[in-house]
């Protein structure tokens, strides 16, 4: 899917309402992670710079549909300011006739951030009337959200229905044409690596992926119930039983395509500070759990990634937040760094893993949607892409 950008169309002396994804990190009303608001900068400027007026709007945080300061973007008007260079003009509200005034009276190359969208319940319930009072604020509509592009929200898809013109952003299609080919058209070998805790979480993505790619790595927690489905014990890991059938079908459909631990790093306890050990994959004694793959695995796994032209990542190896068990993650986002194929981390822990493993720069793609990522691997179609115009 080819999408119409902000770039196709024309801006100058309109309106722009732009959904962007502001929903960072805040410690005592400071922005800790501002990689969110970069993300939107470039089609922020390219609106400024060509005579539109930026109306942006977004997310913060779940306030649960009422007004609290706690969730206010203020901080974010202010870190939008800093990186633009340019004034921010904030709303102290997203609807209302305050907000319009307040909109109408900025000159082109403005840039105005209204209050945070879910102070209103009927964000999230798609609310047709709160998607009106929204459209009254724009002349075109772009959503450069990909975070929140897998919801069927008001400013997601309610008002991208009530309006003519609707396109995305330049990060919209930086992750859907990225993301996109992987899919559909990948350089080969394809290589897939799924992780995290639960099988059930990536049951959809594993089946839509299998067929795609020549090799399909599991590790992480989720990888215990595959072990458990080839009949070898898991002492205390964490295996989800109800699922043992799932993965001995997907096995055996696999045609010996999925690669799974064959060591492990095994602890007596679910603690930072615990006694482990490494073990065969089939050998995990009873009364101790798996926390990480082992080096072995890490090896065998990197060797896979190291020959593949595509990798998509989904989910960490072990619980890569203590030190004792994140050697396998970060040996995965090494041997991503260091390929010569197109990388790609598809959201959530995994970005967390890259970034703590300081290789984040070193990947092709890293997307800045954790639940949209993993419904786009599922082959899920999403609401907030749908609605926008494409390329014949």
């Amino acid at each position: 899917m080819a999408l119409m950008t902000v770039r196709d169309i024309d801006v100058k002396g309109k309106r722009v309402f732009v959904r962007v994804d502001f929903n960072v990190p805040l410690e005592n009303g400071k922005i800790t992670d501002d990689t969110r608001i970069r993300a939107a900068l470039p089609t922020i400027q390219y609106i400024v710079d060509n005579g539109g007026v930026a109306v942006c709007a977004s997310h913060l945080g779940r306030p649960k549909g009422k007004r609290n300061d706690e969730f206010s973007l203020t901080p974010c008007a202010e870190r939008l300011e800093q990186l633009l260079g340019k004034k921010v003009a904030f709303a102290s509200d997203c609807i209302g006739e305050a907000v319009q005034k307040l909109v109408a009276s900025q000159e082109p190359g403005s840039v105005v951030l209204l209050e945070n969208l879910r102070f209103y319940a009927e964000e999230e319930k798609n609310d047709m009337g709160f998607a009106a009072e929204l459209a009254k604020l724009g002349d075109v509509y772009v959503n450069d959200a990909f975070g929140t592009a897998h919801r069927a929200h008001a400013s997601t898809r309610g008002m991208a229905d009530l309006m003519a013109v609707k396109v995305g952003g330049f990060l919209m299609q930086k992750e859907v044409d990225i993301m996109g080919k992987a899919l559909a058209n990948p350089d080969r070998p394809f290589v897939a690596i799924i992780g995290g805790a639960k099988v059930s979480d990536k049951i959809t993505v594993i089946e839509n992926l299998l067929p795609k790619v020549d090799w399909l790595i599991i590790g992480g927690g989720m990888a215990n119930t595959f072990l458990a489905a080839k009949g070898y014990a898991t002492g205390k890991s964490l295996v989800e039983s109800e699922k043992v059938e799932t993965a001995k079908v997907l096995l055996e459909k696999s045609n010996g395509k999925i690669l799974l631990p064959s060591d492990l790093i095994v602890a007596s306890e679910f603690k930072a500070d615990a006694e482990h050990k490494v073990v065969s994959a089939d050998a995990i004694p009873e009364g101790w759990m798996a926390l990480d793959i082992g080096p072995e695995t890490a090896k065998a796994f990197g060797n896979a990634i190291k020959d593949a032209m595509t990798v998509v990542w989904n989910g960490p190896m072990g619980v890569f937040e203590m030190p004792a068990f994140a050697r396998g993650t970060f040996a995965v986002a090494q041997a991503m760094a260091d390929s010569e194929g197109c990388t790609i981390v598809g959201g959530g822990d995994s970005v967390a893993a890259v970034e703590a493993a300081d290789l984040a720069d070193k990947m092709t793609h890293v997307s800045t949607g954790g639940g949209a990522s993993l419904e786009f691997l599922e082959g899920r179609e999403l609401p907030g892409v749908s609605c926008l115009a494409t390329k014949e």
